[in-house]
């Protein structure tokens, strides 16, 4: 693998801890944008490192209890309306499910709803368990994530 290939479909559900059909879905229904999307039958779709934090912060939010479509609403206002990247920030989770984003000093109400704060979820540290996951699986991979991972960072 190298840095202009990306990571496979299958290797990216393996190291997210999702299944290869969430992945699937999230692609189709735009939730998170592959690096090189399947252009046609037979085509494959890859991923980037940045990619993988997105993901990871996606299964981080599902895990805490907060439903796919909280998080879908939470990602594309972050991206739309506050040009924002998912995995820079803070989400504070409020009882009633809503997600609000932390930027720096910054309080904002993604969904509009909800009071009392339940959890935050540091997204911002999803690196570092990509990194620790990829390592784990494939230690032959720890050079090339090296290297992947000092590019997207820099970028």
């Amino acid at each position: 693998m190298t840095q202009a290939d990306g990571f496979t479909a299958k290797l990216t559900a393996e190291i997210v801890g999702i299944t290869y059909r969430q992945l699937d879905y999230w692609a189709r229904t735009d939730l998170v944008r592959p690096t090189s999307p399947a252009a046609g039958s037979g085509s494959r779709r890859s991923y980037s490192y940045k990619n993988l934090l997105e993901l990871k912060a996606v299964k981080n939010l599902l895990d805490a209890g907060i439903k796919l479509e909280s998080v879908r609403s939470a990602f594309g206002y972050l991206r739309e309306e506050l040009d924002q990247d998912p995995t820079e920030v803070n989400l504070v989770i409020s009882g009633k499910g809503s997600v609000l984003v932390r930027n720096g000093e910054q309080i904002i109400d993604l969904l509009r709803e909800g009071q009392g704060v339940l959890n935050v979820l540091p997204l911002a540290g999803v690196k570092s368990e990509v990194d620790a996951r990829i390592v784990e699986l494939h230690p032959d991979m720890a050079a090339v994530t090296h290297l992947v991972t000092n590019t997207a960072v820099a970028n």
